[in-house]
Order: C-alpha cells, then sequence, then structure tokens
C-alpha cells in the first residue's frame, strides 16, 4: 500500500509518500512560507528536483499545491489519488492520554486540541493538517503519530517535579519529552544491527541537532528523557538554553527584562549561538574554534559536558548499558563532536574508535573499539519512516 506521511507546520508542510511495508520512499515535498505571497512548492522524485513560487495564503492552497505536484502528467508521483491508501501525521503532543499511535476519530482529534495549550506552536497547525486531509481524501484512514508517546513509559519518579502536586494535578505540569519518534526509530535500527532483543537491552539514544535530547532505554521503553514539559528543558541546543537556574529568569526580569523577552532569550537566543556568539550551526563554530576563537571553543567543551553528564546520569540509573546511540544532524554529521563527546566516558565502559568514527562519517555504523563494553553506532533517523509503518501496521490490523 502507498501511506502518505505528512508533518503539518505553521508555515510548512512537509510530505513523502512510501511504499509499504517494502518500506520504499517513492517521493518527498515541501510546500513552505504558507501565508506569504512568496510562497515554495519543491517536490523530489527520482532523483528530479521540480521547484515554483506562487503566493500561499493558507493550508487549503498549500494542500492543493501537494496534490497538483503528486498527480502532475509529467513530474507526479502518483497516477490518481485512490492510491493512497493510508495518512500518517506526525502530532507533537498527545499529552498523558497516548502511548502509542492511534488511528484518527473524533474523540483523537478533541485530545490533540485539548493539548494546544501544552504545545501551541505545533498541535493546532498538527490538527489543521488532519481536517485538510480529510476533506481531500474523504474516507482514507488516518493515524497519528506523537512525538510524545514513546516516553508515556516514564515512571512517576522520571516525569515529577519537585513542586506542589497541585500542578501536575491541576495543571498537568509533568515531563512529556519530545523526539520520541526517532528515539524509537534509532533503538529499533540499533538493535537489528546489534543482533539483540529489546528485552535484555538497555541503551542511551542521542538525538543531537538545533533541537537535541537523550533518552534512556530500558527494555525497549524509555525511562527518562532529557526534554520536559517543553523542549527547552534538558541539553544545551542549537539556540536554546537547556537547564539552567529558575531563578536566572527572575533575576533578568528584575532588571527589566519582560517575560516575552526572556522567552524569547532562552529560545532563540541561547545555546550554541548565544554561548559562542557565531551561529548555532555547529560547523561554523568548529571553523572558529580551528581559528582559536575561546567563544567559540567554550561553546564546543560546554556542549559536550552537558551530554556526557545527562550520559552518566542515564547510565547511574540504567545500572548496565549495552549501546549508546548517536543521531540527528549534529549526531550523525558532527564527527568531531562524537569524539569529543565520548572522550571522558572510558570509567562508563564507552570507548570510540578514532579510525572507525572517521570512516562512518555519516553513514550508519559502529564507531566504537571491539573491546568496549559499550558499543557505540552512529544510526541517521527517519522519522518519516517510523510514521509510515505505524501508519502501515495500524491500517492493516484494524
Amino acid at each position: 500500500m502507498k501511506i502518505l506521511v505528512i508533518n503539518c507546520g505553521s508555515s510548512s508542510l512537509k510530505y513523502e509518500i512510501y511504499q509499504m511495508p517494502e518500506q520504499i520512499s517513492l517521493g518527498k515535498g515541501l510546500v513552505e512560507r504558507i501565508g506569504l505571497s512568496d510562497g515554495k512548492v519543491c517536490q523530489e522524485y527520482q532523483g528530479k528536483k521540480v521547484q515554483k513560487t506562487l503566493e500561499i495564503p493558507n493550508h487549503r492552497v498549500a494542500f492543493q499545491q501537494m496534490m497538483l505536484a503528486l498527480l502532475d502528467p509529467q513530474q507526479g508521483i502518483l497516477n490518481s489519488i485512490d492510491e493512497i491508501k493510508g495518512i500518517g501525521h506526525r502530532v507533537v503532543h498527545g499529552g498523558d492520554q497516548y502511548s502509542s499511535s492511534v488511528l484518527i476519530n473524533a474523540d483523537v482529534k478533541q485530545a490533540i486540541e485539548a493539548n494546544i495549550e501544552l504545545a501551541p506552536l505545533h498541535n493546532p497547525a498538527n490538527l489543521t493538517g488532519i481536517k485538510e486531509a480529510e476533506e481531500i481524501f474523504p474516507g482514507v484512514p488516518q493515524v497519528a503519530v506523537f512525538d510524545t508517546a514513546f516516553h508515556q513509559t516514564l515512571p512517576p519518579s522520571a516525569y515529577l517535579y519537585g513542586i506542589p502536586r497541585e500542578f501536575y494535578e491541576k495543571y498537568r505540569i509533568r515531563r512529556y519529552g519530545f523526539h520520541g519518534t526517532s528515539h524509537r526509530y534509532v533503538a529499533g535500527i540499533a538493535l537489528q544491527m546489534m543482533k539483540r532483543s529489546a528485552e535484555n537491552t538497555n541503551m542511551i539514544t542521542c538525538h543531537l541537532g538545533n533541537g537535541a535530547s537523550i533518552t534512556a532505554i530500558q527494555a525497549g521503553k524509555s525511562i527518562d528523557t532529557s526534554m520536559g514539559f517543553t523542549p527547552l528543558e534538558g541539553l544545551m541546543m542549537g539556540t536554546r538554553s537547556g537547564d539552567l537556574d529558575p531563578s536566572i529568569i527572575f533575576y533578568l526580569e528584575e532588571r527589566g527584562y519582560d517575560f516575552h523577552e526572556v522567552h524569547n532569550i532562552l529560545n532563540k537566543k541561547s545555546g550554541l549561538l548565544g554561548l559562542s556568539g557565531i551561529s548555532s550551526d555547529l560547523r561554523d563554530i568548529e571553523a572558529a574554534a580551528e581559528q582559536g576563537n575561546a567563544n567559540a571553543i567554550e561553546a564546543l567543551d560546554t556542549y559536550a559536558y552537558r551530554i556526557r553528564r545527562y550520559v552518566g546520569a542515564y547510565a547511574a540509573n540504567l545500572i548496565k548499558v549495552d549501546m549508546l546511540v548517536f543521531t540527528g544532524g549534529i549526531g550523525q554529521f558532527g564527527v568531531k563532536m562524537r569524539q569529543r563527546i565520548c572522550s571522558r566516558m572510558e570509567n562508563l565502559g564507552i570507548h570510540i574508535n578514532r579510525e572507525l568514527n572517521n570512516k562512518v562519517g555519516a553513514n550508519a555504523g559502529i564507531i566504537s573499539q571491539d573491546y568496549s563494553p559499550i558499543s557505540i553506532l552512529v544510526i541517521p533517523t527517519n522519522e518519516e519512516l517510523q510514521i509510515a509503518i505505524d501508519a502501515s501496521e495500524l491500517i492493516t490490523e484494524r
């Protein structure tokens, strides 16, 4: 069957067609700058790329442009709309209602809407994508794949904050975690690569990109993750601060910064960008560090240190760790950063092989020494494929 995977954002629409169960990508596209006069449509199919610029005032027009591109007589991916047998949607927040992907019905849509207060930037667009797809593909089953679902196995000791319990009971303030689809995907691939079963395997997965998170996985289940109530908590990221003393916020407000300024600083002006003063892109910072830029060197060291700190904490809680997995833009392509992170963790049983690390580069592979008790893996993530897998399985089983 052909599955359409949709990731609908506030100003963009990403899509990909998969042939299932063969797991073959037939083509993908992006509609961006929705709401502007210079919107763009870009589609890749059989090595060819088609682009056009036009006004895309809303998501309805974005979906229409997607269908025009998919069904284009010369460069389209589909011959007929009827070829689509299922649709998988990326949905950021499922709250504590969903611990797995689900077929979409009225109750699911209501839950996504109820969780808008927890993900105000993402859930509204995700819900819009579902509604638009229902209009274009009437009767075609749709599946919601939640970023938060994989982390619903966290125990209370990992998801509760040390604040009055009434805030959890009344306002649902707890650790939810994100990037769950990516962590779940690479964990599954890691088990295949190492020929292990989930039941007797513990691993730590590091999704390192502009957004970054680490997850501790025990017997196939997430038991802790670094992102919290929002994606701001945890690791230092491209532009996000990650963990910090909450009193810093009050300190800044006392000095004239209002709520909106502080929110913008912590989410968009901090992290690698804020510390280096150069860029949020690791490549730019590494280039500056090689020229001796002190701020760049400190930013890189701080980034690696924060990751090691989480790996150490998760290793202590897991007791036994079998694998350390790197994925995401930095995890996959950041050869030097992987080396920087893994140094000083030999006491945990993490021994990186510098030559293998360089040789594997951005490909899937093992980069640890033969004698390393903990295997170190590089695995490119593929959230779209995981969404297609979930959608095809649920549609087949119904």
